[in-house]
Formats: structure tokens, C-alpha cells, sequence
């Protein structure tokens, strides 16, 4: 029986094949254009070629897309009487390659080296390496800085200097001091939730940026807890957080028959309850929004009951009026519901007992309505 002969050329071609095979199997499996990768080969063989062989040359390197083989060409212009034979060749030396050739015209001639192929080979390793590299930084990089504005899930991976590095499988978030809950504590395998604030690109990849303490957070709590909010019958139409405190959501229903209230809060309160325990124990009220500003002044105010409230639209100013025993509940401690009720509406709010508003005139432009809150939801919180 006849044994086969292996020649170089074949060799080469077997080799050639593989790599080929190699470079369009990893194509598919990082999603990176196969044609970006042959480009990028191309492009460092050029390189390559000037860094060993003449750094002066003109050269093109092309890499067969059906074979996988390469080929170096020195570009050069055909002249009467070369000056610089790197650059330019003679008319005469020319024709010999080719009798149509003229003055003036650019030709290519294959100077590929003997001995270049374990450069070629380290060189193509070396950029299909980095260009996957690149490709899967670009892509973690588009999914989710289309997320920002969203919810991420992940686990505690190690905490330095207070910044806490949270692993989200491809890469990894960052949840600095200033974006952590205040008196919460983190631990290695912690599985957390957090908002994403904002995806920046880097020369290390892109760095994601989270937080704990955003309203963004506790509204997107909400979207995942409450199905009516997903369906879209019921919409949070504001937030206003104190981190770790105290928070308050304002919810609207499109339909009168549901309860947008009773829908956050749940069966058994589960609903609010799940997004409690996630916040480490924040206090939460739920109100109705109203389009009237003087009633929505009002529920803001919840647990508070309000007596009157007399509103300036123009400047966004309201006189509150509650019962003598309601004050410090309607204020809060340190003032934190008028605080939280401010931000919740968006206007600038004067709590009086009805004591200290007996005989007081109203500001220019107030006009003055009796109004009886909504009911709504506190929970139990810290």
C-alpha cells in the first residue's frame, strides 16, 4: 500500500483550511463579523511584515477567504530610471513581468518571505484575540447601556475602599458610597438589586454604574411587583425617596374599577411588603394622584389629615391646614412627610394647625378649598 507524501504545500493548505475553519467557528460563536476579523489580520500582517522584513516598504497582504492562505506584495511604481527601488521599478524590469506595462503604472509583486508563516500565525492568534476581546466589550457594552433607567439583579463579588463590585455574570457592576443605602450592610454572596445609572465606555470595557438610593429604583420595584402597573392600568405618576427613611409613590388608575392603591399593596400587603424587605426596611406611603392639586397636596400628606388646602398655581405654593393634633404628624420628624410631600407634588408646601391658621389672611392669588384625603397605604418600614 502506497503511503501518501506530505509536501509543504500541503501542509500550508491543511493549515490554511483549519484556520480558516477556526476563525469562522469563533465568528459565529462571539457574533463578530467574519470580515472585521480577516480585515484586522490583514491590517497586522502589514505590520508585521514592515516591523521584520523593511520597515520602508509599501506593502498589501491579502488572506484568502477560500484557503487561508497569505500573500505579501510590494507595491511599486514603474518609472524610466529608479531612484528609489523600495518604492519605484524600472520600465524595462517591468515589462519583463508584464509587456503591457507603462510608465507611471502601480504594480504589485509577491514578496512573500520564506519564513513568514510563524509570524503570520502569531500575529493572526494575536489579533483575533484582541478583536474578541474588543466585540465582547462592545456588546456587553450596547446591552446594557440600553438598560440604563433599569433594574439589575446580581451578587456581591468583593468590597474595596466602600465601593461595592457586584457580579452580573458577563461583567460586573459598581455600587459607590454616595449610591448606597445609608446604615445597609453588604456581604460576598449578597444577592442585591440595583438601578442603573449610567454605562460609561472605558479602555477596560465598559463600567456600569448602579444604585440603591435612586427613585428610579423604587419605582421599577413597583413595575415588577404589581401587574396592573405592567399591564398598564395603573401608573406611578411620582416618587420621592429619603433613603433607607421613608419614601412616597403616587399612583393613578386609567380604569375607575381598580383600586391603583389596593393594587400596590396587594393581597395581605405582599406586594409592598416584598419591595420593603428589598429596601432594608424602608417605610413606604402609597397614594392617589389627582389632578386637582389642592386633593393631591393633600393625600402627599398621608398619613396626615388635612383640613383645607389653599393653592397659588402660578407659583406652585400651597397653605395646608390640619387639625391641631395632626400637626407633627403631617410635618413628621425633622420634617421629612412635608419634605418627602414637596417632592412628591412639586410644590412648596406651609403646613399650619388650624389654631395657628384661625384669623390668618391668605397670600395674594390663594384660593382656599376644603378637601378630604384619599386613603392610602403606609407600611410598617423600619
Amino acid at each position: 500500500m502506497a503511503r501518501r507524501k506530505t509536501t509543504k504545500a500541503n501542509t500550508a493548505v491543511d493549515n490554511g483550511k483549519a484556520f480558516l475553519t477556526t476563525l469562522r467557528e469563533l465568528s459565529v460563536e462571539k457574533g463578530i463579523d467574519e470580515e472585521v476579523l480577516f480585515e484586522a489580520i490583514e491590517a497586522a500582517l502589514i505590520s508585521a511584515y514592515k516591523r521584520n522584513f523593511g520597515s520602508a516598504q509599501n506593502v498589501r497582504v491579502t488572506l484568502s477567504r477560500e484557503t487561508g492562505q497569505y500573500h505579501v506584495y510590494a507595491i511599486k511604481t514603474v518609472v524610466e530610471d529608479p531612484e528609489d527601488e523600495i518604492t519605484e521599478i524600472s520600465l524595462a524590469q517591468a515589462q519583463t513581468i508584464r509587456p503591457d506595462y507603462e510608465i507611471g503604472d502601480v504594480i504589485e509583486i509577491e514578496v512573500t518571505p520564506a519564513n513568514f508563516g510563524r509570524i503570520a500565525a502569531q500575529t493572526a492568534k494575536q489579533v483575533v484575540v484582541q478583536r474578541i476581546r474588543e466585540a465582547e466589550r462592545g456588546i456587553i457594552y450596547e446591552e446594557f447601556s440600553s438598560r440604563e433607567s433599569d433594574i439589575i439583579t446580581g451578587l456581591v463579588q468583593r468590597i474595596e475602599n466602600r465601593n461595592v463590585f457586584i457580579d452580573l455574570g458577563k461583567t460586573e457592576a459598581v455600587l459607590t458610597p454616595a449610591e448606597q443605602i445609608p446604615g445597609e450592610a453588604y456581604q460576598h454572596g449578597d444577592r442585591i438589586k440595583a438601578y442603573i445609572v449610567e454605562v460609561k465606555k472605558t479602555n477596560k470595557g465598559p463600567q456600569i454604574v448602579v444604585s440603591r438610593t435612586h427613585p428610579g429604583l423604587l419605582k421599577r420595584l413597583f413595575e415588577l411587583e404589581v401587574p396592573e402597573i405592567q399591564e398598564g392600568i395603573v401608573e406611578i405618576k411620582s416618587v420621592a425617596r429619603e433613603p433607607g427613611h421613608r419614601s412616597k409613590i403616587a399612583v393613578y388608575s386609567k380604569d375607575e374599577s381598580v383600586d391603583p392603591v389596593g393594587s400596590c399593596v396587594g393581597h395581605r400587603g405582599m406586594r409592598v411588603q416584598a419591595i420593603v424587605d428589598e429596601l432594608g426596611s424602608e417605610k413606604i406611603d402609597i397614594v392617589k394622584w389627582n389632578e386637582n392639586s389642592a386633593k393631591f397636596i393633600a393625600n402627599a400628606l398621608s398619613p396626615a389629615k388635612v383640613v383645607s388646602v389653599a393653592v397659588n398655581e402660578d407659583e406652585k405654593v400651597s397653605r395646608v391646614v390640619v387639625p391641631d393634633y395632626q400637626l407633627s404628624l403631617a410635618i413628621g420628624k425633622e420634617g421629612q412627610n412635608a419634605r418627602l410631600a414637596a417632592k412628591l407634588t412639586g410644590w412648596k408646601i406651609d403646613i399650619k394647625s388650624e389654631t395657628q391658621a384661625a384669623g390668618e389672611e391668605l397670600d395674594a392669588g390663594m384660593s382656599e378649598v376644603e378637601v378630604t384625603s384619599d386613603e392610602s397605604f403606609t407600611s410598617e418600614g423600619e
